[in-house]
C-alpha cells in the first residue's frame, strides 16, 4: 500500500479516527502486510494535507487496538494478526488502560493501595438488607429492572446533599457507583474527539475510561488548593473542551481543597466557553470541607456523582448521579447502555441502607476507624513528609532523595506492601516528577496497616541503602 493511496474514510467522526479505521482495514485486507512500516508521520501529514498531530493520534488509536507497535527513531511497524492479539499488544494495551496497579494483586501482599470502606462488620448490616429486599421483591429479583423507583431518587437526593446544595430529587440518577456515574456523564454530553479536561493527578480510571470510548484527555495545572483557574481558562480558550472532571473537596490523591474563590471562578469560566463539570464527591462526602459545592455557582451545567464504596462499602455498588435539570432521562439512557442496565437488588439495597440511616451509621463508624488509622499513621511516619485528613482514607507521602515515586513502589512490593505511585494518578502523559506516593490505610486490618507503614517507614530511612536494590 503506497502512501498515496492512504485515505481515511468517509463519513462524519474526527478526521483521526476515520483514518485508523481506514488503515485497520487495510491491515485486515492484508494490503498493509505483518511487519510493514507506516509511512513516517510527517510525510504522510504532508500527503493528506493535515497536522502531524492528527496523524499521530491515528497511530495511536492503532496501537490501542492492537494493530501496530512503535518506538520513538524507529517507526510504526504492522503486528501479526494470526488470528488473536500479540502478546507486545495486550501487554501495550493494558499498561494504557489498566494503570500501574495489578490486575489481580499476588497473594500475602499487604494491601495499601485501596481505599473502600475498611471491614468494620458491614456484612451483618449489608446481609440483612438483602435478604429483605429479595423477601419483598421476589418477582424483580427475578427479571430485569425497568424501573427507576421514587425511594432511589430520594436516597440519592439525601447521600449526595451537602453543604447547603440539595439536588432535586427528579435530577437524581441511581448508578453502579460513582465511576459508573462519571462514564454515564461522559457518553450522555461529549462525542469521540472530544476533549475533557482533568487536573494533572486526579482519579486517573476516569481518564483511561474516556479514552477507551474515543475521547482526548487534556490537563490542568494544579497547586496546593486544587486546580489554577488561569490554566483552566487557557485550555478553554485554545483547545475546546467539552467536559472538565474535578474533585474539589479532599481530592485525590493530593488531598487538595479548592477553596470558595477558585470554585466561583472555574463555574464562571466553565459558563463562558460553555463546558460542562463532574464534581466528584466520593471523598468530598466524607471530609470535613463546609465549603459551598461547585454545582452551587453553577447548577445548570454541574453533575454531581457520588456512591457508597468509601464510606460505606464497595461491593454493594451504590452511587448516584445528580443532573442539572432536564438531564435525568438522557443519563438513564447513557448508563444503561455503558452498564447494561441498573441491578435491581444493587439499587435497592442501596437506596434502603440510606433511608434507613444504616449508611449514615456505617460512615460515622468508617471516618471514626479511618481517624485511628490516621493518627497511627502520622505516628509511625513522624518526622516525614506527608499530606493526610483524618476522615480520608490516605496519605501523600513526599519522597525523599533519591527515592523516585516507581522505584520506592517496587522497593515497597519487595516488602509485600503494595501502594500506588505517582503514574497511577497521572490524567496523560506527563513528564513532570512529584516524587511522591499515595500510601492507604482501609484495605487491610489496623494491625497489617501498622506492619505495612512499619516497613515504609524502614524504607524511608534506608536511603540509598534500599534505592541501590532496586532491580
Amino acid at each position: 500500500m503506497t502512501r498515496s493511496s492512504i485515505q481515511p474514510r468517509d463519513g462524519e467522526g474526527p478526521y483521526y479516527t476515520r483514518l485508523a479505521d481506514a488503515l485497520e482495514t487495510a491491515i485486515e485486507a492484508g494490503d498493509l502486510a505483518r511487519g510493514e512500516k507506516l509511512p513516517p508521520q510527517r510525510d504522510l501529514a504532508y500527503d493528506l494535507g493535515v497536522t502531524i498531530g492528527t496523524i499521530g493520534r491515528a497511530y495511536t488509536l492503532l496501537r490501542e487496538r492492537g494493530l501496530v507497535s512503535g518506538e520513538v527513531g524507529r517507526g510504526t511497524y504492522v503486528l501479526e494478526r494470526s488470528g488473536g492479539v500479540s502478546q507486545e499488544a495486550s501487554d501495550s494495551f493494558s499498561r494504557h488502560y489498566a494503570g500501574t496497579r495489578y490486575p489481580d494483586a499476588p497473594p500475602g501482599k499487604l494491601r495499601m493501595d485501596t481505599t473502600a470502606a475498611p471491614d468494620l462488620g458491614q456484612s451483618t448490616v449489608v446481609s440483612s438488607v438483602f435478604a429483605s429486599v429479595i423477601a419483598d421483591h421476589p418477582l424483580e429479583i427475578a427479571s430485569y429492572s425497568r424501573t427507576h423507583h421514587a425511594t432511589w431518587m430520594e436516597a440519592g437526593t439525601r447521600w449526595l446533599a451537602r453543604n447547603g446544595w440539595e439536588p432535586e430529587a427528579e435530577n437524581v440518577v441511581p448508578t453502579h457507583g460513582a465511576h459508573a456515574a462519571a462514564l454515564a456523564v461522559i457518553a450522555a454530553v461529549t462525542a469521540a474527539g472530544d476533549r475533557i479536561v482533568f487536573e494533572n493527578l486526579t482519579y486517573s480510571q476516569i481518564s483511561r475510561a474516556a479514552r477507551l470510548i474515543g475521547r482526548r484527555t487534556v490537563t490542568v495545572e494544579t497547586d496546593a488548593e486544587g486546580m489554577v483557574p488561569d490554566d483552566f481558562e487557557r485550555v478553554c480558550a485554545r483547545q475546546h473542551p467539552k467536559l472538565a472532571f474535578l474533585m474539589p473537596a479532599a481530592q485525590n490523591p493530593t488531598l487538595a481543597v479548592l477553596p470558595e474563590d477558585r470554585r466561583r471562578a472555574i463555574a464562571e469560566i466553565a459558563k463562558r466557553y460553555g463546558v460542562w463539570l463532574i464534581e466528584d464527591e466520593v471523598y468530598g462526602r466524607m471530609s470535613s470541607d463546609q465549603t459551598p459545592l461547585l454545582a452551587s455557582f453553577a447548577p445548570e451545567r454541574t453533575f454531581v456523582v457520588g456512591g457508597l464504596s468509601k464510606a460505606v462499602a464497595a461491593g454493594v455498588r451504590g452511587g448516584w448521579v445528580a443532573c442539572p435539570p432536564h438531564f435525568g432521562n438522557r443519563l438513564r439512557v447513557t448508563h444503561k447502555m455503558t452498564t447494561g442496565g441498573l441491578s435491581f437488588i444493587l439499587a435497592e439495597a442501596g437506596a434502603r441502607l440510606v433511608l434507613s440511616g444504616a449508611a449514615s451509621e456505617l460512615r460515622e463508624r468508617v471516618a471514626g476507624e479511618i481517624a485511628a488509622r490516621e493518627a497511627l499513621a502520622r505516628t509511625i511516619l513522624s518526622g516525614a513528609e506527608f499530606t493526610s485528613d483524618p476522615r480520608i482514607p490516605f496519605l501523600w507521602l513526599k519522597l525523599p532523595e533519591p527515592w523516585l515515586s516507581g522505584t520506592f513502589k517496587n522497593a515497597a512490593n519487595r516488602e509485600n506492601v503494595l501502594i500506588d505511585d505517582e503514574d497511577e494518578f497521572k490524567a496523560d502523559r506527563l513528564d513532570r516528577s512529584y516524587h511522591r506516593v499515595r500510601v492507604a490505610f482501609s484495605g487491610s486490618s489496623r494491625g497489617d496497616m501498622e506492619t505495612g507503614l512499619g516497613r515504609l517507614r524502614q524504607l524511608l530511612e534506608s536511603g540509598a541503602a534500599g534505592y541501590d536494590g532496586e532491580e
